[in-house]
């Protein structure tokens, strides 16, 4: 853990050189997932040439390495540092529900670097989000990554937790924050979409806990302008009353909205993870 942070203090530029040559390893001599990438991106994109999956999926991967000395960075960056890394836009629309005394949902896809809208909501917005986060099998790096997503605050939540949390905070108002694109386990239940073009299975907690208590949901639309600056947009997707609603109406928005995000910048989202396994 110590090595992780001294070496975190070095600029970002610096850092960047050594994910350069990660990229180069990576991607030109192990062809590390190119498989797995180059067939997602052929099902999502098959008006596009092989020539243009191929440019999206270099980019995909020099974003990827990119991330790891981003995350690496924010081990140690300070305020100012994140300020001048991220341009937030409308996150005190959350910020003013959570005074009203509301509890809002948060949903993202796996956008690169998804890190980047939990450490700046939390150091630029408000600390009172709760992100629900995957246990690492790696015990150092789940350390480190719980050391990295808490450092301003905010709290975070183990998945097997959730609901015993959920309950002992009935109460409390704030954001709770999901990344609402993850493949579903066996035993929870589903429901099928098109996605990509492909269909693809979803779980639906942010859309049962939405329309049981009553919560509105708020969806990450980031951007990832050029090398180390983001635009994160907070963005409505329902709120109540979902008297009315058709069912799944709250996961058709996301995946409608992160199929939109995909197009307008599609080398940002995880092309690497075998989502349609």
């Amino acid at each position: 853990m110590y090595l992780f942070k001294l070496i975190s203090f070095l600029p970002l530029w610096v850092l960047y050189i050594f994910t350069d040559i990660l990229y180069l390893i990576g991607y030109h001599l192990l062809k590390y997932r190119q498989k797995v990438i180059l067939e997602n991106l052929f099902h999502a994109f098959p008006e596009k040439s092989e020539k243009e999956r191929k440019a999206i999926s270099k980019k995909f991967f020099r974003n990827l390495t990119d991330s790891f000395a981003e995350t690496l960075k924010f081990y140690t960056i300070s305020k100012e540092e994140l300020a001048n890394m991220l341009e937030i836009h409308s996150g005190n629309i959350l910020s003013s529900r959570l005074d009203r005394g509301e509890t809002v949902i948060m949903v993202s896809g796996h956008f690169i670097n998804w890190e980047a809208f939990v450490l700046g909501f939390n150091a630029l917005v408000d600390p009172r989000l709760e992100t629900i986060y995957s246990k690492l099998s790696n015990d150092t790096f789940d350390s480190l990554m719980i050391a990295i997503r808490s450092r301003f605050g905010g709290t975070l939540v183990e998945k097997s937790n959730f609901s015993r949390n959920f309950l002992e905070k009935r109460n409390v108002p704030r954001i709770i924050g999901l990344a609402a694109d993850q493949r579903p386990g066996n035993a929870e239940i589903r429901y099928s979409a098109s996605f990509m073009n492909r269909e693809t299975a979803f779980f639906e907690g942010p859309e049962k806990l939405a329309k049981r208590y009553g919560y509105a949901v708020f969806f990450v639309n980031l951007k990832r302008p050029k090398r180390g600056k983001y635009t994160i947009t907070y963005q409505l997707v329902c709120e109540p009353p979902y008297a009315d609603t058709p069912a799944h109406s709250v996961t058709d928005e996301f995946i409608r909205l992160t199929e939109k995000g995909i197009r307008e910048q599609p080398e940002i989202y995880l092309w690497s993870h075998n989502r349609w396994k």
